[in-house]
């Protein structure tokens, strides 16, 4: 090799070392077993027995990759740069950091049986595809990027070693007979990149053999310039030419330099740093620069894990020959470091990168091994960057895109990989130099590292029961030490490579999370995520719930969902952040079944929760009656201080339910399954009644009853476990899209709110628990983003003589307070409530109740939320009169809410009494609920039994 190869050069060729690997299919095991051809691909694959051994298949790469020609040509430039007590303190540092993600590796590798992939199927099988995916690219564009890099840097130093002078008159008896120039030198490249693929062609054992003889040679090499050391005597060498200094000034650089042998004096002068220009480039010398080259030459250490793939046993021959391969070379690199400060002049190595080369016992052997190892690290890129493809295909991240890259030749070699990897390093080649990628590649490199290490941590914090690998020597501290080593690397190799791949990585992340299908490998993100709710849950204390803090925590009661999407959609909105829970009573009883229906039911709900773009969880139960399945599900839904404090029921009506999940809208909502030729129903949920019956819709196929007695008593069962309860009616009638969307402009959406008992015509209360209830869901919903524009109508009715003292002034002071923006409406009801005491047999008198005198007499702040003992009992307790409630009277009241409904609402929000304490009267109070609600569009009846409001901060 010619004196004058520059450091550009030797960056070139040593900036990425790394891994090759025959890959085997990576599909998950779980997908492989239920795939038609499993048989056929099992017997395929024990056919083709894995044979390399730790040495052949885990030290040899890996020894190969991390050496290059870092040890001929850099040793002396780190340590004339640096001297040799920071040299051997950037060989520490560096290590270490390398040695952070080896332990990871290692640990991964041992944790089960390791398929081929190496650091892809690590990192995709931990992480998750997003992860593995968006790294896979970029791991095979750095193998893509390095092979050429590595071609092209053998290609410079042939030409400089043979090809002709720019005269184009080679000295007589000179080697220097090849013509020079870009497209001559591409023509050399082209055919060494020939010959790499066809190596690659053939498979990874000719490649293992291949590798072995360069083994072989670079080791002979080594050994000759350890000799040279004790064999060579005492020599002066002639320096490599200096670019001149600008103006002629200043001394000129020497053009002479000694090699000493052993001395003292020698090893002295070279102990400290003595930072100077480089005399390639003529760039000064730094710290940071000298690491960021020499660390290059330290990388490669996956190259043994991505033979897992063809090695005899993966999670033995990882761990010991990495290691081995780790520990080989920083001894050798210390050592060479010792020698060449105790027998060369610091400005022979300051001023002669090939040194080695002059000082040999045989001068031609240090090129043999620069040649030699050159090529092995091309050849190692190309085979590993068609089987990263070659995996990144059979996974499907990218559905067709990479199809073509799946077939295998007979014996397993992905023949097309090799061949699309091959091509895209023959366009990488046309730009003849690569110096300006160099670093970014590296950069490509040790982002992969840092993700191996974040993949070893999520698993070690995780606490997963199945992580658990034979090899122990690790802890989260190594893990972590190691990704912010890798951080810091990139970053000093040069920041703004650094930020661009990891944005670069981000944008492959979202891509494969949108675009690619659900893969069955797991998601270390659900175990992180379960053991910090985990923990969060233990700390949510029950006891320390204030008001204040109050939100709605959901129960839905869901009969059939085909009927029930637009109430599904609204109960989401009304939630506020709050815990949302569908449930459903299937009925049955396990006795008598083989097995829990219930288990296969849970996709189907799943997958229209995904559909309908809720955040909601799901809750099944299997119970003689709805009743007792109702009553479970309020005893053990949620967590801790995550339960339901809100029950929904649909109305109990003889409303013929619609199926909304056989909308054109609904059509693409199939369950995802994993054989594409599974032809089963979208959704597997029974089909709605075509009327009433008598039978609970899903539930009708199995001859089971529930009557408005029993509706009624889950009503009054949630209100004894001081629940919260809301009826839907008329939910079959929404459509989210459409009611917002059909709204032109701003305010055109309206909800109502009536809080005053309307079966109560002698209890005008607005401020009792249930009314401010109802205030507070109607603003939950103003806050949502889609209802934000809509207008709150509050309703007041009141009697001309008998109304409140300044009502609608009190209450709008209240809502001021309470800082919820409303419109007061007076409504006058005299008709309606004489239509009621006429009834009752009274001539329209009747003896003002105890909470109209108290707010007559007018109430102060404390008063709009504590009541006389007593007094919430008997407002929201069903009045013993309202037996005697006629049905004119309710068609009235209903006739008095339609009237006010100009422009109509998008929903109402109506008081709901208690039931009455005498269950013989449970059909009678329903019946009165249906006449009150009959054609009022979507209703939601509510009763509170809770505070949930304060006018404290």
């Amino acid at each position: 090799m010619s004196e004058r190869t520059p450091l550009l050069h030797y960056r070139l060729s040593t900036s990425v070392n790394e891994q090759s690997g025959e890959h085997q299919p990576c599909l998950p095991r779980e997908a492989v077993e239920q795939s038609p051809a499993f048989s056929r691909r099992k017997s395929a694959h024990h056919s083709r027995p894995k044979k390399l051994s730790t040495f052949f298949g885990v030290v040899i790469p890996t020894l190969l990759s991390m050496f290059s020609v870092v040890v001929f040509l850099r040793i002396g430039f780190v340590v004339g740069q640096c001297g040799l007590y920071q040299a051997i303190a950037m060989f520490l540092v560096a290590y270490f950091i390398i040695s952070m993600t080896v332990l990871s590796v290692c640990a991964i590798s041992t944790n089960g049986a390791l398929d081929a992939g190496g650091a892809y199927y690590m990192i995709s099988r931990a992480l998750g595809p997003e992860f593995g995916g968006s790294l896979g690219v970029m791991f095979f564009l750095a193998n893509v990027c390095s092979s050429a890099l590595y071609i092209l840097g053998l290609v410079e130093a042939i030409v400089a070693t043979f090809g002709l002078p720019e005269d184009g008159v080679s000295p007589a008896g000179s080697l220097q007979v090849l013509p020079a120039g870009y497209w001559w030198s591409l023509l050399y490249a082209t055919g060494i990149l020939l010959l790499c693929l066809l190596v690659c062609l053939v498979g990874a054992e000719i490649y293992a053999k291949a590798s072995f003889i360069i083994f072989l040679v670079v080791m002979l090499v080594l050994a000759t310039i350890f000799i040279s050391f004790f064999a060579v005597r005492p020599r002066t060498i002639l320096l490599p030419a200096a670019p001149p200094i600008l103006n002629g000034t200043g001394p000129q650089p020497p053009t002479m330099a000694n090699f000493t042998g052993f001395k003292l004096n020698t090893l002295l002068g070279n102990l400290d740093a003595d930072y100077a220009v480089d005399y390639t480039t003529g760039t000064m010398m730094s710290f940071a620069t000298v690491f960021a080259v020499m660390f290059n030459g330290c990388t490669g250490i996956m190259a043994g894990s991505n033979m897992s793939g063809d090695l005899k046993n993966p999670s033995y021959s990882i761990p010991r020959g990495t290691i081995t391969a780790v520990i080989f070379t920083f001894i050798i690199y210390n050592l060479l470091s010792l020698m060449v400060a105790c027998s060369c002049d610091r400005i022979l190595l300051q001023r002669d990168y090939s040194f080695l080369r002059d000082i040999n016992v045989w001068n031609p052997l240090v090129t043999v091994g620069v040649y030699s190892s050159t090529m092995s690290a091309a050849m190692s890129n190309l085979i590993g960057a068609s089987r990263i493809l070659y995996a990144l295909a059979r996974d499907d991240l990218f559905g067709t895109v990479l199809s073509p890259a799946k077939k295998t030749s007979g014996n397993g070699n992905p023949w097309m990989s090799v061949l699309l990897s091959w091509f895209l390093v023959q366009l990488v080649l046309f730009t003849g130099k690569l110096n300006t990628i160099a670093s970014i590649v590296t950069i490509f490199f040790l982002l992969v590292y840092a993700a191996v290490d974040l993949a070893c941590l999520a698993l070690e914090w995780a606490s997963a029961p199945n992580f658990r690998p034979t090899f122990r020597y690790f802890t989260w501290h190594t893990c972590v030490l190691g990704i912010v080593g890798c951080a810091v690397m990139m970053f000093l190799i040069n920041s703004i490579y650094a930020s661009a791949s990891i944005a670069f990585m981000l944008l492959l992340l979202l891509l494969i999370h949108y675009l690619s299908p659900t893969s069955s490998w797991g998601y270390i993100s659900q175990a992180l995520i379960f053991h910090q709710v985990r923990k969060y849950l233990l700390m949510l204390d029950v006891r320390k719930d204030h008001v204040k803090f109050w939100r709605p925590q959901v129960l839905l009661m869901v009969s059939n969902p085909r009927s029930s999407v637009g109430l599904i959609t609204f109960i989401n909105d009304i939630k506020k952040s709050g815990l949302y829970v569908l449930g459903h009573v299937q009925l049955g009883d396990l006795d008598t079944l083989p097995s829990d229906p219930l288990q296969c039911r849970y996709d189907s709900w799943l997958s229209l929760v995904d559909h309908l773009n809720i955040k909601a969880f799901v809750n099944l139960t299997l119970a003689d009656s709805v009743r007792h399945g109702v009553q479970h599900l309020l005893f053990i839904s949620g967590l801790g201080g995550m339960r339901p404090n809100t029950l929904v029921l649909g109305f109990y009506d003889d409303c013929t339910p619609k199926d909304k999940l056989t909308d054109p809208a609904l059509a693409d909502a199939t369950v995802p399954t994993q054989d594409p030729e599974d032809e089963r129903p979208p959704y597997h949920f029974p089909a709605l009644r075509a009327s009433i019956d008598g039978k609970e819709e899903g539930n009708g196929e199995n001859g089971k009853v529930m009557g408005p007695q029993e509706y009624v008593a889950v009503i009054a069962d949630a209100m004894k476990m001081m629940k919260n309860v809301a009826l839907a009616r008329y939910f079959h009638q929404f459509d989210r899209a459409s009611t917002i969307s059909s709204s032109p402009g701003k305010g055109a959406l309206y909800v109502d709110v009536w809080p005053v008992n309307l079966l109560r015509p002698d209890s005008s209360s607005y401020v009792d628990t249930c009314s401010l209830f109802l205030l507070q869901l109607a603003c939950v919903l103003n806050m949502v983003r889609a209802w934000r524009h809509a207008r709150l109508r509050l309703f007041l009715c009141v009697e001309e003589g008998r109304s409140l003292r300044g009502s609608e002034g009190k209450l709008g002071q209240l809502l001021k307070e309470l800082r919820i923006k409303a419109n007061v409406y007076t409504v006058p009801w005299d008709q309606q409530v004489a239509l009621h005491w006429q009834r009752q047999g009274e001539a329209g008198k009747r003896r003002p109740s105890r909470q109209s005198r108290r707010e007559e007499e007018g109430l102060g702040k404390k008063g709009l939320f504590e009541e006389e003992e007593g007094d919430d009992d008997y407002v929201n307790s069903f009045p013993s009169n309202a037996t005697r409630l006629s049905d004119e009277y309710l068609s009235a009241v209903n006739r008095l809410i339609l009237e006010q409904a100009h422009p109509p609402p998008a929903v109402r929000f109506l008081y709901l009494p208690r039931p009455p304490a005498d269950t013989r009267r449970y059909t009678a109070y329903l019946r009165q609920l249906e006449l009150l609600t009959k054609d009022l569009g979507p209703t939601l009846l509510i009763h509170g039994v809770t505070p949930v409001l304060t006018t404290d901060l």
